[in-house]
């Protein structure tokens, strides 16, 4: 698995290459610095040092901006998990350190705690999801052909995955003293196995 050596909105970065990037980095630093709720439009532009008209050329916004956000956080952390392997167990590690990753990311916390962002999260799929979708069900088409992972609709098989493993990061702060770092690793992927399994 690849790991990335940026580390985000909390301390340096890599200079934004775009100014959508701009504009998402400081909105980033405000959510996880002021919160979701308390972040402005003017302050994104301020913070991003681009003028408000420029921010609203590319969403109406503050909500679709924080929409934007979402998807791009999900997707860099999905894309520094790499499979290592066709099997199952490669992919449910996969899917573990996809889940760990999100779990442990300020951004995506700050953003998961605040009720501004349950639209994106339980009641419809969002860019992100679809996304994560794609990729997991991709990946248990690949499970099914090498034996490991049983018959099933691959798209219906994704869902439950993405729900067992959204539901889980979610609420990982409820459980944390029940489950232990390494318990909720095991877990996860031991509920993952279980549903998966020929």
């Amino acid at each position: 698995m690849s790991s990335s050596n940026e580390t985000g909105p909390t301390g340096p970065a890599a200079p934004a290459t775009s100014t959508d990037d701009a504009i998402l980095d400081a909105a980033a630093h405000l959510v996880v610095h002021l919160g979701v709720q308390r972040t402005q439009l003017a302050e994104i532009a301020r913070r991003a040092g681009v003028s408000r008209p420029t921010v609203y050329r590319r969403w109406p916004d503050v909500r679709a901006v924080i929409g934007a956000l979402l998807t791009r956080e999900i997707r860099r952390t999905q894309e520094q998990v790499v499979l290592a392997g066709e099997d199952r167990e490669a992919f449910v590690d996969a899917v573990v350190e996809v889940a760990v990753r999100l779990r442990d990311d300020p951004v995506i916390g700050a953003l998961l705690h605040s009720e501004t962002i349950v639209e994106y999260v339980v009641e419809r799929l969002g860019t992100s999801q679809l996304g994560l979708l794609d990729a997991i069900g991709a990946a248990v088409v690949q499970g099914q052909q090498h034996g490991s992972i049983r018959a099933g609709e691959p798209s219906e098989m994704a869902a439950m995955v993405l729900l067992i493993a959204q539901s889980t990061v979610q609420s990982h702060r409820m459980v944390a003293q029940l489950l232990p770092e390494q318990a909720w690793r095991r877990e996860l992927a031991r509920a993952l196995n279980g549903y998966l399994a020929p």
